[in-house]
């Protein structure tokens, strides 16, 4: 064999190892384009969303891909998962997962908890079970962990609160925190809320009653349950302070209906008021211990502008539109208290 046969031959093999090696580069980079990159999550509705708890492990997550999504190949998934060590490092929190997401993207969101916030809402609760209740549903704290810090009074002390009026905390509204927020990190974030709700302004007001934020709150829950007629917030709010600043007892229905735990009753007899309870405001002056609902924040701010008035009772209207008649005198009072009884009794309501 001559010099150029030999020469011929080497190109010959050397051409084959090249175009060998650029299949076997394409390969190498298709199958790590196909393993990390390629679109592996399918059919996902807009809004899915995955819930990672404390102590989930890797195979509870798979668990809940698999429900709420179809996985393109899940061996890749797990592949990528281990290699870069997601399994041992999960992360809880609610993440959102968008339809075509490939393996890396998925596993490196999830790694990194890079999560979508919540938006925590809670308005109309009456009962400490029931708040909890609301909380639990919408973050990972769950209702019983809330409902107990809330009569725990080791805890609440540390925000200068007790069992009667740790719901005091909470200020109806939306507010935007991570779903994976525990019951001690609910209540540090509410005490945040709280502080900038009970600004200067609200403060003074609340002084000058004279009143603390949370004898304020107290006093806009029974009214809050008295009328569902906002213009009569402030009026109510004034007739309940003249009767406090004459040491005169609330004698408010609502607070009643709270200490025996019925919210239904339409008509409060004699043996109702005579109900044991620091909460029955016919047998104690003053207020109720704490809230009897959490009320509202159009409610608390009418008890801070509260209309100044004379009037020192109220009864609802006969026309059970939700209206109250108001009075300065008990002559007028019992006027217009005949006029629901009559109310009442033509209704056969008992």
């Amino acid at each position: 064999m001559n010099k150029m046969t030999r020469a011929y031959k080497s190109k010959k093999i050397f051409r084959i190892f090249l175009i060998i090696l650029a299949i076997a580069s394409f390969l190498v980079i298709a199958g790590g384009y196909y393993i990390f990159l390629f679109p592996n999550m399918k059919h996902i509705d807009k809004n899915m969303y995955l819930y990672i708890r404390d102590n989930d492990q890797f195979e509870e997550v798979m668990n809940q891909l698999k429900e709420k999504s179809k996985i393109g190949n899940p061996v890749t998934l797990n592949w990528v998962a281990r290699l870069l060590q997601y399994t041992d490092n999960i992360q809880p929190g609610r993440y959102k997962i968008e339809n075509n997401m490939s393996n890396i993207g998925l596993v490196r969101k999830l790694r990194s908890g890079i999560q979508e916030p919540v938006k925590l809402s809670f308005n109309n609760i009456r009962t400490k079970p029931q708040l909890a209740a609301r909380i639990g549903s919408q973050i990972m704290a769950d209702s019983a962990t809330i409902n107990t810090l809330l009569d725990d009074s080791v805890f609440l002390n540390q925000y200068g609160l007790n069992s009667y009026t740790s719901v005091t905390l909470f200020i109806p509204n939306t507010y935007e925190l991570y779903w994976d927020t525990d019951g001690e990190e609910l209540f540090e974030r509410m005490k945040k809320e709280f502080d900038a709700f009970w600004n200067e302004s609200r403060t003074e007001k609340a002084k000058a009653i004279p009143m603390t934020p949370a004898e304020v709150m107290t006093l806009a829950s029974i009214i809050e349950e008295e009328t569902n007629k906002k213009h009569e917030y402030p009026i109510i709010a004034g007739l309940y302070i003249n009767r406090l600043k004459r040491d005169m007892p609330l004698q408010a229905c609502p607070t009643v209906k709270f200490a025996l735990g019925d919210f239904g009753l339409k008509r409060i007899l004699l043996g109702h008021i005579r109900t044991e309870s620091p909460y029955n405001t016919y047998k104690n002056t003053g207020l109720p211990p704490g809230p009897i609902r959490i009320p509202s924040i159009t409610c608390i701010d009418a008890v801070l502008n509260y209309e100044k008035h004379n009037y020192l009772f109220m009864s609802a209207k006969e026309t059970f539109n939700g209206e109250h008649n108001f009075a300065a005198t008990g002559t007028e009072h019992m006027r217009n208290a005949r006029k629901y009884q009559r109310a009442l009794n033509a209704r056969g309501i008992q």
